[in-house]
């Protein structure tokens, strides 16, 4: 049974480890999990009749929740700034040092985009002709 960090194990596996009988060690060597996870299952059974995992969240804070406001404020009024740009301006303005992935899950959380809009729309009243042939060539080529 493989494990990734950050994933519950399966129902089925929990299941399983809470009917097993014996000491956390002996049932973790059974089914190739921690005895720390077995440990845990049946302290989660016994203390809140849980069967099924907890939600797995942070509670960290974070880093700019305190500056959605002004940075929203500052896109409404640079509407073509660049991610560096945002992120120099965090740097003068409020002292907060911003990665530019961290500036861009931030945007992208407010619901803000990077999608240029021109200005002027395409004129679509001129036809688009289709290019002339080359000199010499052949219309029908058999």
């Amino acid at each position: 049974m493989a494990w990734r960090r950050g994933q519950a194990y399966s129902q089925d596996l929990r299941a399983r480890v809470l009917a097993a009988e014996g000491s956390a060690r002996v049932v973790a060597a059974q089914f190739l999990v921690s005895v720390s996870y077995v440990v845990k299952v049946r302290q989660r059974r016994e203390r809140q009749g849980e069967l099924r995992p907890g939600p797995q969240h942070s509670h960290t804070p974070r880093k700019l929740a305190g500056l959605h406001e002004a940075i929203a404020a500052y896109a409404a009024q640079h509407a073509d700034a660049t991610i560096e740009e945002f992120r120099a301006w965090l740097q003068v303005e409020h002292a907060a040092y911003a990665s530019a992935g961290l500036m861009w899950n931030t945007l992208d959380r407010l619901g803000l985009t990077f999608k240029k809009r021109h200005s002027v729309q395409p004129n679509r009243s001129v036809p688009i002709l289709p290019k002339p042939a080359a000199p010499g060539a052949s219309c029908n080529q058999s």
